[in-house]
Parts: structure tokens; C-alpha cells; sequence
């Protein structure tokens, strides 16, 4: 009788311990869903707003376009890195994607300064204001993809979040907004023209 009461207490903390864990388990398993999801919705708004600034940047060629018609290269570039927006699929070939159309923006402004009649014009000016408006936007959703797949891939890295993400398949997302090469360089300014 005493053995019985003794095994009916085992057992007993047994299906606590039980609950307990599974509880935490499926906690940290819905947490996880929670953060992936979230990691996938701020990846949605750096999207819309690539794809917004992809929209403003024809206007702002065919505008640049009448005033600078020998600077055909740099147009081409555009409507590549354009094309390599449309057809990028992951984050990953987004992120590449938008730093071609970022770079090729970069040297169609260049060209915009060697034109002063275009630099007043008030639909230049509209679209470049536009363009600058979208540009912050960009990096704020940045930052904030940033920040959700920092806080995605640090909370499935912590014990025993770890034990759970790997038994129910969540991976690190290294698909990360970086700074380019190009912007890591010192900008060369001169005022003599």
C-alpha cells in the first residue's frame, strides 16, 4: 500500500513536470512563430517601399532623359537594376537588388549636377523630393528589419529556446541590410566647379 501511494506520487510529479515542460515548449514554440512572422512583415514594408521608390525612378529618368541624352550607360544601368528588382525573388536577391538600383540612382544624380536648367525644373524637383522622402523611408523600414531579425535569431540562439528551434526547424536569417562598399568609401567634394 505504502509502495503504491509512493508510485501514485512519482507519477503524479511526474505528470506535473510533464505539463510544465510542455507548456514551455509550446510557449517558446508560438514566441518563435510570433518573432518569424514579425521578421517577415517588416521585410513586406522594406519591400513596398523598394518597390515605391522602383516606381518614381522612370519618372526621374525620362525627366533627366530630355537634358541628358549622351548619358545613355547610366540609364541602362538603371533599367537593369530596375529589371534585377522585378525578378529578385528572396530577401537576399532583394537586398543585392536594391543596392544596384541604389548605386545607378547614385550616378544618375552625379549627372543631374552638371545640368543647372534641370535642377530648377519643378518636376525634377517634385520627383527628387519624392525620391528623398522614399530614400528615408527605406532606411527606417531597414532598420526595423534589421532589428526583427536581430531579435528572431537571438531569441532562437538562447537556451532552451535553441532545443525547441531546433526540433521544430527554425534557421538563423542572415538577410541583413548591409552598408555597400561603395558607401563605405569617403565621398569627394569640390567646390571649384
Amino acid at each position: 500500500m505504502k509502495a503504491l501511494k509512493i508510485l501514485g506520487i512519482i507519477v503524479g510529479v511526474l505528470i506535473i513536470f510533464a505539463i510544465i515542460l510542455g507548456s514551455m515548449y509550446v510557449s517558446r514554440r508560438n514566441q518563435m512563430v510570433a518573432m518569424k512572422e514579425a521578421v517577415e512583415q517588416a521585410w513586406s514594408q522594406v519591400d513596398v517601399v523598394i518597390q515605391r521608390r522602383a516606381d518614381l525612378v522612370p519618372n526621374l529618368v525620362e525627366t533627366v532623359k530630355g537634358y541628358a541624352t549622351h548619358e545613355q550607360a547610366v540609364f541602362d544601368n538603371i533599367a537593369k537594376a530596375r529589371a534585377a528588382l522585378g525578378g529578385a525573388r528572396t530577401p537576399s536577391e532583394r537586398i543585392a537588388a536594391n543596392d544596384m538600383l541604389s548605386g545607378a540612382l547614385g550616378r544618375l544624380l552625379v549627372i543631374v549636377e552638371n545640368y543647372p536648367n534641370l535642377k530648377a525644373n519643378e518636376n525634377f524637383m517634385r520627383l527628387q523630393d519624392e525620391l528623398a522622402g522614399t530614400e528615408n523611408r527605406i532606411a527606417v523600414e531597414r532598420r526595423r528589419y534589421n532589428q526583427s531579425v536581430q531579435e528572431y535569431n537571438t531569441y532562437i540562439q538562447l537556451f532552451p529556446n535553441n532545443l525547441v528551434a531546433s526540433i521544430m526547424g527554425f534557421q538563423r536569417n542572415d538577410a541583413y541590410f548591409r552598408a555597400t562598399e561603395e558607401a563605405r568609401e569617403v565621398p569627394q567634394v569640390n567646390f571649384t566647379k
